[in-house]
C-alpha cells in the first residue's frame, strides 16, 4: 500500500525542520527511499509546496494520506480537484 506522508528534513535536534511530501511505501520507515516527492511543508514559516498532479495521481490509485498530509492537502483544495475529476470521469 502507498502512503502520502511526510519525510523530515534538516539537522537533526534542531527547530530548523522542514519536511518533504513523500509518497512512499507503507512498509518503509519515515526517512525510507520514497517512491516520489510531491510536495513541501515548512511549519515555521508556514509555507507549502504542493505538486497537486502528482498527488491527484496517487490518490486516485489508492494512495492513503496520513493525517497531517490530509490537512495540508485539504487546505490547498486538493479534495475538491479529486472530486471533480471523478465526476468528470463518470459523466
Amino acid at each position: 500500500m502507498v502512503k502520502l506522508r511526510l519525510k523530515r528534513c534538516g539537522k537533526k535536534q534542531r527547530q530548523w525542520v522542514v519536511y518533504r511530501i513523500v509518497a512512499i511505501d507503507a512498509r518503509c520507515r519515515r526517512e525510507g527511499r520514497a517512491l516520489r516527492k510531491v510536495g513541501f511543508y515548512d511549519p515555521l514559516k508556514n509555507q507549502t509546496y504542493l505538486n497537486v498532479p502528482a498527488i491527484l495521481y496517487f490518490l486516485e490509485r489508492g494512495a492513503q494520506p496520513t493525517g497531517t498530509v490530509h490537512d495540508i492537502s485539504k487546505k490547498a483544495g486538493v479534495f475538491m480537484e479529486l472530486c471533480l475529476n471523478q465526476q468528470i470521469k463518470f459523466n
